[in-house]
């Protein structure tokens, strides 16, 4: 076969990619054609913005493709790269599958990772560590799986930390994976991954560390939000969560941009809604909150949740049989969302239903059996006070009393502690009821 410059061309890109210059003339044109047409496929979505699914399948083909006649330096950047189309693919469809076999192709791309170093350093040179984007990728594909299963564990949560952190801590770009400008961007996102691990164990003080970037964050008003809510600061708390929420509404309406300006942590947008109404609510704006607990009712597939809040708030601002009709859906909501039929939160409802109908005695039996079933840790104290009311509305006023003032100090701000106390100050002081 004579000289042909279009095939030198190609032969050179693909050496440049592979780091196969030392054997330029060695290796099978048809190869280098995989070359190349998997470093065009993988550049054309790199640099694409938008909903590339297209785009990400084709790469990931010409990137199994080139696998199976790769030289054992370069199959590192070819996991890298199929795990890169297939995260692509996964931001789009948000199938948990998709962002678990994402998560493999990175992980095969560390495990390899060591062969690729070792074939350009000598026997006595250090190999290069193992890049902090294909940590943070590898971290970010499992943590986005997880949003897609009943939930994450905390085994979880705290594994995700760790190779965060020493992905972010100790950094180490290769502009063999991506340029060189992409690196800080994808560490702090990184770094905002670590901050949504944070809220998800309640760790505030750290969440806040990590979203300390520009205020204009969601992520940062959010978590700004999350603490002025546990501070009591209800008033502040809803105007943080409205600030996060106007930011993720606007990011909704925009063009998708590139793929690594959508890796940040998507917010619930449902549960979002929910915790906004409900500071809402505590600030004694109940028009407000009803308004933002509709929208939390509408987009959630499980809104037992909103629709008890918006109950209470319809309660609070005088519409009773509205909120007796929200108790019963949120009730119903909760029941349709449990296993096997069987949900403490469910009972909890009803049991605030039929109390607000003046039947405390099988209120009491709803709230007992809301405690006999499975129920959230957080509406467990709620219950339990609950049940104390109910005892003591219905005449029992011995230890009734004493455990429901006991009680009143975990309920949640939601909980009717005035109600409660002026229900316990109203028994006998001597009694022999329960």
């Amino acid at each position: 076969m004579g000289y042909n410059p279009r095939v030198r061309s190609v032969v050179t890109v693909g050496c440049m990619l592979l780091g196969c210059a030392s054997r330029l003339w060695a290796v099978d044109p048809q190869r280098l054609l995989l070359v190349a047409r998997a470093e065009a496929d993988f550049d054309r979505l790199e640099q694409a913005a938008g909903q590339e699914v297209p785009d990400a399948a084709r790469c990931q083909q010409s990137e199994a493709a080139l696998l199976s006649v790769a030289l054992p330096q370069e199959i590192a950047v070819i996991h890298f790269r199929k795990g890169y189309c297939t995260l692509a693919s996964a931001i789009v469809t948000r199938r948990a599958e998709d962002f678990l076999e994402a998560a493999d192709e990175f992980e095969k791309a560390i495990q390899s990772w060591p062969e690729r170093a070792a074939s350009s350093h000598s026997k006595q040179s250090r190999p290069d560590p193992v890049p902090s984007s294909l940590r943070v990728l590898r971290s970010i594909a499992r943590l986005e799986a997880g949003l897609g299963a009943p939930g994450i564990d905390r085994a979880q949560l705290d594994h995700a930390r760790n190779d965060l952190t020493s992905a972010i801590d100790l950094p180490v770009c290769s502009a063999r994976l991506l340029p060189d400008s992409a690196c800080p961007a994808l560490l702090a996102t990184g770094s905002l991954w670590l901050g949504w691990i944070d809220l998800r164990q309640e760790d505030l003080y750290r969440a806040n560390l990590h979203f300390s970037g520009p205020r204009d964050s969601a992520w940062g008003h959010w978590a700004a939000g999350k603490q002025a809510f546990h501070d009591r600061q209800y008033r502040e708390a809803a105007t943080q969560y409205r600030q996060a929420a106007d930011a993720w509404m606007q990011a909704q309406i925009e063009p998708a941009g590139p793929l690594l300006a959508r890796l940040s942590p998507p917010p619930d947008w449902a549960q979002a809604l929910a915790e906004w109404g409900g500071a809402q609510l505590l600030s004694g704006d109940f028009g407000a909150a009803i308004a933002t607990l509709d929208r939390a009712v509408k987009d959630s597939t499980n809104p037992a949740r909103a629709l008890y809040l918006r109950a209470r708030a319809k309660e609070l601002s005088g519409r009773m049989d509205e909120a007796l009709a929200d108790y019963s859906l949120a009730s119903r909501a909760a029941l349709a969302s449990a296993n096997d039929l069987a949900s403490g939160e469910a009972h909890l409802y009803r049991g605030i239903l039929l109390y607000r109908r003046k039947d405390p005695a099988q209120a009491e039996s709803e709230f007992a059996s809301a405690l006999n079933f499975d129920i959230p840790d957080a509406l467990r104290p709620d219950a339990i006070a609950w049940r104390y009311l109910a005892g003591v509305a219905g005449g029992g006023c011995g230890s009734s009393r004493a455990l429901l003032e006991q009680s009143l100090a975990s309920v949640s701000p939601y909980f009717p502690k005035v109600e409660a106390r002026a229900a316990a100050a109203g028994c006998p002081l001597s009694t022999s009821g329960i």
